[in-house]
């Protein structure tokens, strides 16, 4: 407006000073006119779009400034996260080194296990074919040996050991256990234990019960042999009797009840040997 004005008292100045002007002037004054005109109409419209940019500039700004405060936000979050995973790691590695200790405590326990049932099976193998070599085959006939799951059994026949429906040792007995003895008392840290078996057939004795008390007279007879003619320490030594119920064949026939007659003499490791091991398993602060 105030441009517009200018003009306008410029061309009534110029009217005053002359009177009047040509055409020719008039026209040259009009298109003045016209061109400041023009030029005032571009310079209102810059000033405009400046003045709109200016309020996106600032819009900008404030979106800018709003951003940045949420990227510091969004940083103190991760770092925070890192920092957590950091102290989780070191804790894992911590849990990880832990369970690495009790892994290689466990596995030295199962390999002294191992080696203990090793030594104990290859025992029970020297102990056997000592026991094998030591009889006769005529002797070899009336006693069976076997090792089952690292245990000695010797099983004796009835007839052999004993009269019928009696406990008495038989003096033929006696070589085979005198055998046996020599053999438990070269190895020192087996137990022994004695055990009657019978058939079915009920007995018809006075001064014995039944079936379980002949079986447990019968143990309790070889215990005693072996302690008091043979010196087998009696500590190492137990007496059991199973009377009828561990049958080894049927009692319906002869040759069954005369296998069922038997007094097997088991001998096995010193549990306390094991034990001991597993009193011992896994302690992580003693493997360190």
């Amino acid at each position: 407006m105030k441009t517009r004005s200018i003009i306008l008292m410029t061309a009534v100045a110029a009217l005053t000073v002359t009177g009047c002007v040509s055409k020719k002037k008039y026209e040259a004054l009009s298109s003045d006119y016209n061109s400041l005109q023009s030029q005032y109409n571009t310079t209102q419209l810059a000033l405009t779009e400046c003045q709109t940019g200016g309020k996106s500039l600032q819009a900008m700004l404030a979106d800018a400034k709003k951003g940045n405060e949420d990227l510091q936000r969004n940083y103190a979050e991760l770092q925070n996260a890192l920092n957590q995973s950091i102290a989780n790691n070191s804790q894992g590695n911590v849990n990880i080194s832990k369970l690495v200790d009790e892994i290689n405590a466990s596995n030295k326990y199962i390999k002294q296990l191992i080696e203990a049932k090793s030594k104990s099976d290859s025992l029970n193998m020297v102990l056997t074919n000592n026991l094998t070599r030591s009889l006769s085959s005529s002797e070899l006939q009336d006693v069976d040996v076997k090792v089952l799951k690292g245990v000695v059994y010797i099983s004796l026949a009835d007839n052999m050991l004993f009269r019928s429906g009696s406990y008495q040792i038989s003096d033929k007995a006696m070589d085979i256990l005198s055998k046996i003895a020599k053999i438990i008392k070269d190895y020192k840290d087996y137990d022994v234990l004695v055990e009657g078996n019978t058939d079915n057939v009920p007995i018809s004795k006075t001064n014995i019960r039944n079936n379980w008390d002949l079986s447990a007279l019968r143990a309790s007879s070889v215990v005693q042999v072996l302690q008091d003619k043979f010196g087998v320490d009696p500590s190492r030594l137990t007496a059991g009797g199973r009377g009828e119920y561990n049958p080894v064949a049927t009692n319906s026939t002869a040759e069954g009840r005369q296998l069922n007659r038997r007094t097997q003499i088991i001998i096995t490791p010193n549990l306390e040997q094991f034990m001991d091991l597993i009193d011992k398993a896994p302690n992580q602060e003693q493997n360190k």
